[in-house]
């Protein structure tokens, strides 16, 4: 799974975004210009220690990550969208692409993909979402799909034991 950041502002959000895509083996692609140098101290606390664990790839713009990804099959979430995240069939390697904090993508983007552009239900007069709260609830629902691949689906007590 490939989850993409256009343009992201805000470097906590990348950082939990990223935790989230190593916790789950997805990979991050960022689409510059960013608002803020990936080297911040918000991106390693949000990231934690997990950062170094991140398959993260940087394009200089759409195009060049359209460019290097020719082949991708890309969702685009936005609150534009009249299609909910959870009525379409994501595959293993799909892209989901977000935009950033304060505008979203690019409607000339959604206008080009309008079948490919998801939403997630929300009540009226909300804008949207934090960013790496969307990213995480539209990522489980693709790894749900997929039946969570390779990922451990059960845990431990550390002091206790489950009866």
């Amino acid at each position: 799974m490939n989850i993409v950041l256009h343009q992201p502002e805000i470097p906590a959000n990348t950082g939990n975004i990223g935790r989230t895509c190593v916790a789950t083996g997805a990979r991050l692609h960022l689409i510059e210009p960013l608002g803020f140098r990936l080297n911040e101290k918000e991106i390693r606390r949000a990231g934690m220690d997990y950062w170094e664990h991140l398959d993260v790839r940087r394009y200089m713009n759409y195009e060049e990550f359209l460019e290097k990804n020719p082949d991708a099959r890309i969702w685009y979430a936005t609150t534009k969208a009249k299609q909910v995240y959870s009525d379409v069939d994501f595959g293993p390697d799909d892209y989901i692409l977000f935009g950033k904090e304060s505008a979203g993508i690019p409607e000339e983007i959604l206008a080009a993909h309008r079948a490919q552009c998801i939403r997630i239900p929300m009540l009226g007069g909300i804008r949207s979402l934090n960013l790496s709260n969307s990213v995480a609830i539209v990522l489980y629902e693709a790894l749900r799909q997929n039946g969570f691949s390779q990922m451990e689906r059960e845990g431990e007590l550390h002091h206790l034991k489950w009866e």
